[in-house]
């Protein structure tokens, strides 16, 4: 990816901040598995994402009321937003939990079915790996707009083969917890077993994420591709 300057002849601020990231490392294969992690929220966003719908099962299988269930849910989400900002820390990542929350809410209070809360997830992880796919399969990894993106250059990584290759290797990994997703909770949400559905949404979700981050993390521990390269 190659820089570039303004018409004054300055390195626009973006830029310039790209680099300053970029100095930390050595290989780019660091620097993919740090903005990997920095983009999916780390631990704690997993955990964020997680948890109102752990809020919402809990409260299901105390009151088999809907309008508890939901209202446990987002409360969880806003007191989430709320420690963020009392810390003075960004909303994006805790947005992952609130926005779908948010969502999930709505549908399921508009068809009183307590197993709609989680059809937008069901189905977003559907299309996530048909992307993926997709994506994959025309050359042009997910993983690799996703990175492009952050570092201000979406399309840069695909001119080099040894990036689109690296690229293409993390979007399959990124692509199964996807995919496992879809075919796990949709027959559970096709028979309306609102718990296991709690129950899978927890077990497929961060722990799933996790271990593929892992596994990534260990693909890109063997790279030892020149900084240079993204620079």
């Amino acid at each position: 990816m190659t820089g570039e300057t303004s018409s004054s002849g300055e390195v626009p601020a973006d830029r310039e901040d790209l680099h300053q990231r970029l100095q930390q490392y050595d290989y780019v294969e660091q620097y993919v598995r740090a903005e990997l992690s920095r983009t999916l929220g780390g631990a704690r966003g997993m955990i964020e994402g997680a948890l109102p719908f752990v809020g919402f099962t809990v409260a299901w299988m105390i009151t088999s009321r809907l309008s508890w269930s939901l209202g446990v849910a987002v409360a969880v989400a806003l007191v989430l937003a709320a420690i963020r900002l009392i810390q003075k820390q960004s909303l994006r990542y805790v947005a992952q939990a609130v926005v779908p929350t948010a969502i999930a809410a709505v549908i399921a209070a508009r068809t009183g079915r307590a197993q709609d809360a989680f059809l937008p997830g069901i189905l977003y992880n559907g299309l996530l790996a048909v992307i993926s796919i997709i994506t994959i399969a025309i050359g042009k990894p997910l993983v690799g707009f996703i990175l492009g993106a952050a570092m201000g250059d979406p399309t840069g990584w695909s001119k080099d083969r040894g990036l689109v290759k690296m690229m293409t290797k993390l979007t399959a990994v990124l692509a199964v917890p996807y995919l496992l997703r879809f075919v796990i909770q949709l027959p559970i949400y096709l028979t309306d077993h609102v718990v296991l559905l709690g129950v899978a949404k927890l077990v497929l979700g961060w722990p799933l994420l996790a271990l593929a981050l892992v596994i990534m993390g260990v693909m890109l521990s063997r790279g030892r591709t020149p900084i240079d390269r993204l620079s």
